[in-house]
Order: structure tokens, then C-alpha cells, then sequence
């Protein structure tokens, strides 16, 4: 590997492990939930893989679910975290709280919309994606104003979230993007890397290879 490409910054978007709230389809917005026993161990894996990729600090949602996850990636790879409520999910306004099928059920017009595309307040009164798009943009120009050459930071943030901003940081179409590719699942990354002609997407939705089981869970 070249010495240009060695001092190539990168970012990790990392998305949270596993609720009971996600296992029961449930619109969780900017609601706190704590990880399950699944979510737990689905963070400890992801942590011991992302080593390999040796960010040097963490930044993480301040919602417990993502907080947690990304202390456990800091601790694998000792290093610091920080948290900043720029990286919560996207408020989804009255539909929080809500599963998938009652949404559909007492807000029919708005998921056609939904599906059909288009972007627009969620729950009435909650954000869109050009509002977290407004939100998280400064958190990663200061993220990335403060890198060194060659350095990773990691954001342990949420899955509308975290391929927002990625997608706002490479300056794609953010409707044709949730067309083209595929929501992060739990514990699965996007990492990005700055070249030449601005940053660019060199992985979307990796994760460890296998979906632990919490039996084998161990709390240190």
C-alpha cells in the first residue's frame, strides 16, 4: 500500500445492535431503548471485527442503544468515545411507539407516500431526511476538520441516520439512494474513505459474519 493511500482518512457509520422494539418491528425514533440480550452480543462481535480497521476515537449517539454499542467498540479497541445528540435517529413524530402494521393501519396515506419515495415530517410532527441531513452535517464536518492524515473515527449512530449522513458526505441523491440501497441492519457498518476527488463508499452494510447467539453473551 502507498503512502497516499495509508494516509487516506476514513469513517466508520456503524448502527446500533438489536432492541426488542427492532425484533417487534416497532417505529422507535428517538425513543430509548436499551440493546437486548441479542443486541448485546451482536455489539461485542461487531466490536472485535472493527478493530481491525484501528479507529482512534468513537463518537456515539447519545441514545442508549447506540451509546452502548459503541463503548463496546472503544473498549475493543482502546480508545476514547464521546457522545453527541446530533447522531440520534430521526424523530419519527406520532408513529413512535407504533409497529409497522399500526402505522399502516391509522396512517394509510402516509406510508403510500412512504413508499412511493417522497420525503416528508414523519408522524406529522417529527423529522424528514433533509432534516437529518441538516442536523448531522456539521457533526461531520467538525469530525472531519479535526482528522489527521490516515486516521478512522467511528460514529455509532442509527440505521436512518448513519446512511443519511453517509450519503449526504459522498453527495448522492438522497431519494435514489433509499431506492438503490439496501437499510443497515443491526450491527452492520458503512465505511467511507476520502480520496482524491472527495469521500466515497468502500463498503455499505458489512457486518461480522455471523449473528452471535446471546447465549453466548458474556458481561465483563
Amino acid at each position: 500500500m502507498s503512502d497516499a493511500e495509508t494516509a487516506r482518512r476514513r469513517l466508520v457509520v456503524l448502527r446500533h445492535g438489536e432492541t426488542d422494539a427492532n425484533a417487534a418491528g416497532v417505529w422507535q425514533g428517538q425513543l430509548d431503548h436499551e440493546l437486548s440480550a441479542r443486541g448485546h452480543a451482536q455489539a461485542k462481535a461487531a466490536a472485535r471485527v472493527l478493530t481491525a480497521l484501528a479507529p482512534s476515537r468513537v463518537v456515539a449517539s447519545d441514545l442508549r442503544r447506540a451509546h452502548v454499542t459503541g463503548q463496546d467498540v472503544a473498549q475493543a479497541c482502546g480508545v476514547p468515545i464521546s457522545t453527541d445528540p446530533r447522531l440520534r435517529e430521526i424523530h419519527a413524530g406520532a408513529w413512535q411507539g407504533l409497529t409497522g402494521a399500526e402505522v399502516r393501519e391509522q396512517y394509510p396515506e402516509d406510508m403510500e407516500r412512504l413508499l412511493r419515495g417522497e420525503d416528508f415530517a414523519r408522524g406529522g410532527d417529527g423529522e424528514s431526511i433533509a432534516d437529518v441531513a441538516t442536523r448531522v452535517r456539521p457533526l461531520v464536518e467538525e469530525t472531519v476538520a479535526a482528522m489527521a492524515p490516515g486516521e478512522c473515527v467511528l460514529l455509532a449512530t442509527h440505521g436512518v441516520t448513519g446512511r443519511t449522513l453517509a450519503v449526504d458526505l459522498v453527495g448522492l441523491d438522497q431519494q435514489l439512494s433509499w431506492r438503490a440501497l439496501g437499510g443497515l441492519r443491526n450491527c452492520h457498518w458503512i465505511v467511507l474513505e476520502e480520496g482524491r476527488a472527495g469521500w466515497r463508499i468502500l463498503e455499505w452494510n458489512v457486518g461480522a459474519l455471523a449473528d452471535p447467539d446471546p447465549s453466548e453473551l458474556v458481561i465483563a
